[in-house]
């Protein structure tokens, strides 16, 4: 069988070699509210879900994003760092659907083989993290829209957000990402293969 590379370099500029390739799966099934639909980089699909549109957002759309994002009128509570811990941001991505986008960490790093996005604040606020690793890790412009809860990890705290798709293609995911889910609550249950991300999972489910 041949090597097959992720098509962007890793943050050193290398090829990235997928030990264990993800499919895509029920593309056609895209509008559909009940599909699971797996992406893979390149994959292509309709370019409408939603009614927003599914198309490769510049990396200028999310900085200015970045920007934008702590002048949002979100209500949260003050960030408390545990000792020992880095800060971390996250976002569920809701689509109007009621379904939400995970993202397979390339070769299943850190041993997941599904996730939320997420990521450590390396100089950025939390609300601009969450929108960079997002964009970063699934391909998706997003906005955040609430506060979802803070979680800890074996080495971060991350503060997740809720937040809703509006641009950006999940085909465009980058290195750190091998596929992009689009599932049910239910089916994310399935995929999310760590009590850290059911916690999330629940926090978003258990919501007033």
């Amino acid at each position: 069988m041949s090597e097959i590379y992720h098509p962007h370099p890793d943050e050193h500029g290398r090829k990235l070699r997928l030990l264990a390739p993800s499919q895509e799966c029920d593309l056609a099934r895209l509008t559909d509210a009940q599909a699971c639909v797996t992406f893979i980089p390149g994959s292509a699909c309709g370019d409408m879900l939603n009614g927003v549109v599914l198309a490769q957002a510049a990396e200028s759309e999310i900085e200015h994003a970045m920007w934008r994002a702590d002048a949002e009128p979100i209500e949260e509570p003050p960030f408390v760092l545990p000792a020992g811990k880095q800060a971390a941001a996250g976002a569920v991505v809701v689509e109007p659907d009621g379904r939400l986008w995970l993202v397979a960490p390339s070769n299943a790093f850190g041993g997941y083989t599904a996730t939320f996005p997420k990521g450590r604040a390396m100089g950025a606020s939390l609300r601009a993290t969450a929108i960079r690793e997002t964009w970063e890790e699934s391909g998706l412009s997003i906005v955040l829209t609430g506060w979802l809860g803070d979680f800890s990890r074996t080495q971060t705290h991350t503060r997740f957000y809720l937040a809703r798709r509006v641009g950006g293609h999940p085909a465009g995911m980058g290195w750190e990402s091998q596929a992009v889910h689009l599932a049910t609550p239910a089916q994310a249950r399935q995929l999310l293969n760590r009590s850290t991300d059911h916690a999330v999972l629940d926090a978003f489910l258990s919501r007033g």
